[in-house]
């Protein structure tokens, strides 16, 4: 069997509005319009990555599943049913349907587990998946006819600290690459969170209306630009070095480990990153970016 490969990391943020734009078949809200540069942007993304093949599976890691305890994975081959974001019911009521790997799953369950990191498959199959985990592999891949893997946020940041945090993501990362090069599978990678995550608390009456839409701040904006600058760059490690303060800075997604959990997988990429697109919703800064390890 030929080693696995991971064909992509991607920077992927959930927000539902990016659905409901699209008007999937499966989501029952419509809308006329909205946020196309992000929108246009997936497509990008997805454009790039096809050019290199089907990938076998997604793997996911959302800031949206939060397990108290250690890093949990999907146990169970199948869930369907229907998500509603709590804070945006009027937008995403999205009828999900998706596979599991569960064989890559619990590989990279055992890799972490064998790296001292506190471990768990959650083999509940009632149990209803998150709207980070559904929007992020909607939008990279709408045909849902590849499994996903799909791992929790740990609550390492808030019980200790960023540092302690970013490190724990760094070493999940890394034991997910050697299950995925174990595995004789090619995957793609996704770290499904924002960047800046100051947002406004009032909704305008029309969700659609850009008028209404810019980013909350422009300190915020300005520390976005830095950490785009340094991917551009291909500068992981100084990327690792500033995000406790980023995340403190801008209350961002990071400090629930994605983007430390795909650094770690990628193996810290001193290549540039192609950033397909960056915009606002609802003032929080959002950016897709795509690591390619061929360009490595």
């Amino acid at each position: 069997m030929s080693a696995g490969a991971i064909l992509a990391g991607v920077l992927a943020p959930h927000p539902p509005h990016l659905v409901y734009a699209d008007n999937p078949p499966q989501n029952e809200p419509y809308a006329e319009c909205g946020w196309e540069e992000l929108r246009w942007g997936y497509e990008r993304l997805r454009k790039s990555i096809a050019s290199r093949g089907v990938p076998d599976v997604l793997i996911v890691h959302s800031p949206h599943w939060r397990t108290n305890s250690g890093h949990h994975f999907l146990g169970v081959d199948h869930f369907a049913g229907l998500s509603v974001d709590p804070v945006f019911p009027n937008l995403f009521r999205f009828h999900y349907d998706l596979e599991v790997d569960v064989e890559l799953a619990q590989a990279i369950h055992d890799e972490a587990a064998a790296a001292g990191l506190q471990t768990k498959m959650m083999t509940n199959p009632s149990f209803r998946v998150d709207y980070g985990t559904i929007t992020a592999c909607h939008l990279v891949r709408p045909e849902w006819d590849i499994p996903i893997v799909c791992i929790s946020a740990s609550r390492a940041y808030y019980l200790f600290s960023n540092e302690v945090g970013d490190a724990q993501m760094i070493a999940l990362g890394q034991a997910t690459a050697r299950a995925v090069a174990d595995s004789g599978k090619n995957a793609v990678l996704l770290a499904s969170n924002s960047l800046s995550h100051r947002h406004f608390t009032v909704e305008p009456s029309l969700p659609e209306d850009m008028s209404k839409e810019h980013v909350y701040h422009h300190g915020q904006y300005l520390w976005d630009m830095r950490l785009l600058e340094l991917m551009r760059q291909g500068k992981s490690r100084e990327i690792v070095d500033i995000l406790p303060d980023y995340t403190e800075q801008t209350v961002s997604e990071t400090k629930e480990g994605s983007l430390s959990w795909l650094l770690g997988a990628l193996d810290f990429p001193t290549y540039p990153a192609e950033v397909h697109a960056y915009g606002s919703v609802i003032g929080t800064g959002n950016a897709i970016v795509e690591w390619n390890p061929q360009h490595g």
